[in-house]
């Protein structure tokens, strides 16, 4: 799998980069962080495994995991733990390419992001994240939209 291609995978997650256009979301001073209230690492991590297995078994989608490696999976995995980890208030530090360097030239479509978002609410559903994290969450990824999607 080219590093192009896992790279998307870190993208439609929420996968927000050292996050180029898009804002770490803060709690106020009586409210936990997003990160907190999703459940903290082990949470997201279980949600991103969740959610790449659904993408990469879809009919759509799964050519962007074709010849992969183990190894840049794995890589990719922790690229989108990581962005959402901080990109959600947690203590992660993010170290990829911002969404746009990293998916520019890949010709993903607006049907590959409405299949991706998907099996994000259906991810997140699964997980039975509520309702008002669930929104943030689905915010927090539709900001990324115009840095990931090339034609419609």
């Amino acid at each position: 799998m080219s590093r192009k291609t896992l790279t998307y995978l870190a993208v439609l997650l929420l996968a927000a980069a050292a996050v180029a256009g898009c804002a770490q979301m803060k709690p106020t001073a009586r409210e936990a962080s997003l990160y907190q209230r999703l459940g903290g690492y082990d949470a997201v991590a279980a949600v991103v495994d969740d959610f790449m297995a659904r993408m990469a078994a879809d009919p759509q989608l799964k050519r962007f995991f074709e010849g992969a490696d183990p190894a840049g999976l794995r890589r990719t995995r922790q690229l989108i733990v990581d962005f959402v980890c901080n990109a959600t208030g947690g203590p992660c530090f993010y170290t990829g390419r911002s969404m746009k360097a990293t998916h520019a030239g890949m010709g993903i479509a607006e049907s590959d992001w409405k299949a991706a978002v998907g099996h994000l609410r259906a991810t997140l559903a699964k997980f039975k994240v509520p309702a008002k994290e669930a929104g943030e969450v689905m915010a927090l990824v539709g900001s990324l939209k115009k840095d990931i999607v090339e034609s419609s």
